[in-house]
């Protein structure tokens, strides 16, 4: 019989709500969701397939899990998330430990798929709406909030849309319910996800609608932080720019991803922005909004990218001078229509790039880092590390992809507060201060 339940959920933030969901679905069915893999029944992989990295990491979990059916109380292992979507045929026949697979449109049906000892591999792309009042609520002081579900931009080397179905809304009354439950909860950093969140809306009313939302949530006053992250620059409204301007608790802070700066390269991707309009969005930004942090992802190494295009990308880093900076080198995936152009780009090249694109935005980082010395700033703390020192975050960065701040305290610190600290040194990537 099936009663406890394990999770090990990979990749984005947007899994991490889908496994809380799941989660909360199971707890309202009477199971006991268990910290360890050795306590559980049934163990649910939720995996991630978006580039081969990530492929590799969720098979090593897949296959490490499954040595619970020889070593523990495991009877069932079931797969979800991006990679399960994506190959539930080959999966199952090279892991025949594989009891089940439900796709990202059916986690809904999680608890009558355990109670029926259903087998099959449920991963059929269901444009299934977002389960309201179920999540699970922790209480942890940052929480993710998924916005919506699925994208409708086609990028050329992205397989999110097919595994995911297009963009679908959820209500803004739903959204504020769940927040003000964290909120009761303890939480106090909420961070909005979505494939696209400047997209929020105009499925649901027929307008972009991500300025609507925050104004009703930034009325919650017991949420200290509100950070927005996958703020695509297509559908920036003024209305959402003025709004991050105002003095309320959505942080100046925007995780916008641009994949590239060359014109040639962007429409080869099917990016719809180009380099002047995207140019444009930023001074106006940083222009409206004060103390604003802005950060962006590339992908370099893309078919047909030239070495003028890289060095296209190169000049515009060192222009805009992002805060913080993601690079990738293109992962050839799969069903997307990048898999087959011409101009493949070899991958000692593609390491080349990342690396000079890296040195380029570490110098960028550490002068800007180094303007903070003598700052004051709100940091979060989350870990001690030894007597007096501890690891936070201020509102510059979001949570495994930015920074830390090194704290020393002569006072013992309470994981999960907040502290005016003033900031004395500075790394490339990372800030040390003293608490006030």
């Amino acid at each position: 019989m099936i009663n406890k339940i394990y999770f090990h959920t990979l990749g984005c933030a947007k899994n991490d709500v889908d496994t809380q969901v799941m989660e909360g679905i199971l707890e309202k069915n009477k199971y006991e969701i268990v910290s360890q893999p050795d306590q559980a029944d049934a163990i649910f992989v939720n995996t991630c397939g978006f580039i081969e990295s990530a492929k590799e990491e969720s098979i090593d979990w897949i296959l490490n899990l499954a040595q619970y059916k020889k070593h523990g109380r495991l009877q069932k292992l079931y797969l979800t998330g991006c990679l399960a979507q994506r190959y539930p045929d080959e999966l199952r026949a090279e892991i025949p430990e594989i009891d089940g697979i439900l796709g990202p449109g059916y986690i809904q049906d999680i608890a009558s798929y355990i109670q029926s000892d259903d087998a099959r591999s449920l991963t059929e792309t269901v444009s299934m709406d977002y389960i309201e009042n179920s999540r699970r609520i922790e209480g942890t002081k940052t929480a993710y909030v998924k916005i919506s579900e699925g994208c409708n931009n086609r990028c050329s080397y992205c397989i999110i849309p097919y595994l995911r179905g297009n963009n679908r809304s959820r209500k803004i009354e739903d959204i504020v319910d769940e927040v003000k439950r964290l909120a009761e909860a303890g939480t106090e950093e909420v961070i909005l996800v979505a494939q696209n969140t400047t997209d929020y809306g105009i499925d649901l009313y027929k307008e972009y609608s991500l300025a609507a939302l925050l104004k009703e949530l930034v009325k919650i006053k017991k949420i200290k932080w509100i950070r927005l992250l996958y703020a695509y620059p297509d559908h920036f409204t003024d209305e959402l720019i003025d709004l991050m301007a105002g003095d309320n608790n959505l942080i100046p802070y925007i995780d916008m991803p641009l994949q590239h700066a060359s014109d040639r390269v962007l429409e080869r991707m099917n990016r719809t922005s180009r380099q002047e309009d995207i140019l444009k969005l930023i001074t106006k930004l940083r222009k409206k909004i004060k103390n604003l942090v802005l950060r962006s992802t590339f992908i370099v190494g893309f078919p047909g990218e030239e070495e003028e295009d890289f060095q296209e990308l190169l000049s515009f880093i060192e222009r805009v001078k992002f805060d913080r900076l993601g690079v990738f080198t293109y992962s050839k995936e799969e069903n997307t229509r990048a898999y087959s152009m011409d101009g493949q780009v070899s991958e000692s090249l593609k390491i080349d790039r990342y690396n000079k694109l890296m040195m380029k935005q570490q110098k960028i980082s550490e002068e800007k880092l180094r303007e903070k010395i003598s700052s004051k700033l709100d940091i979060l703390v989350e870990d001690r590390l030894e007597k007096g020192l501890y690891l936070g975050r201020s509102y510059m960065d979001a949570p495994d992809v930015d920074g830390l701040v090194y704290l020393s305290s002569q006072e013992p610190l309470e994981i999960g507060k907040f502290y005016l600290s003033e900031i004395t040194d500075s790394t490339e990537y990372d800030l040390q201060g003293v608490v006030l």
